[in-house]
């Protein structure tokens, strides 16, 4: 049996990342439309390291629920933000380091996305 808050949790975030792939496609379509390949490059690469550490989260904090498991619950919590800060820092890098990427569009793209998962935590969270 599911803990209810841990699935209301899950639901939340995952609605919050389906609104960041959406956001993240929407920026790369407009980066592609007035810069070009190299632009919608930097954008998609942006917005990837925005998303993924996102997913890796999700999947360390809804890994246990309830009462119980109050000690897993915080530890499996701790792990997933020190594992979402060290991915974030090694997509940056990879990015700078083996992609040619525009700084700004990227710094942009990975801003915006990351803003949009924000406000929809806001907005679906505020709601019920």
């Amino acid at each position: 049996m599911t803990n209810k808050l841990a699935k209301r949790g899950l639901t939340l975030a995952k609605k919050g990342l389906l609104l960041q792939i959406v956001t993240a496609a929407i920026i790369v379509a407009v980066a592609a439309l007035i810069g070009g390949v190299t632009s919608a490059l930097s954008a998609a690469t942006g917005a990837l390291i925005s998303i993924l550490p996102k997913i890796v989260f999700t999947a360390f904090a809804f890994r246990y629920a309830g009462a119980s498991k109050n000690e897993l619950v915080a530890r499996s919590f701790s792990q997933g933000s020190k594992m979402k800060l060290a991915l974030t820092i090694v997509l940056f890098v990879i990015a700078f380091r083996f992609i040619h990427v525009m700084p700004l569009v990227l710094f942009m793209a990975f801003v915006i996305t990351t803003v949009s998962h924000a406000l929809a935590m806001f907005h679906y969270g505020t709601k019920e």
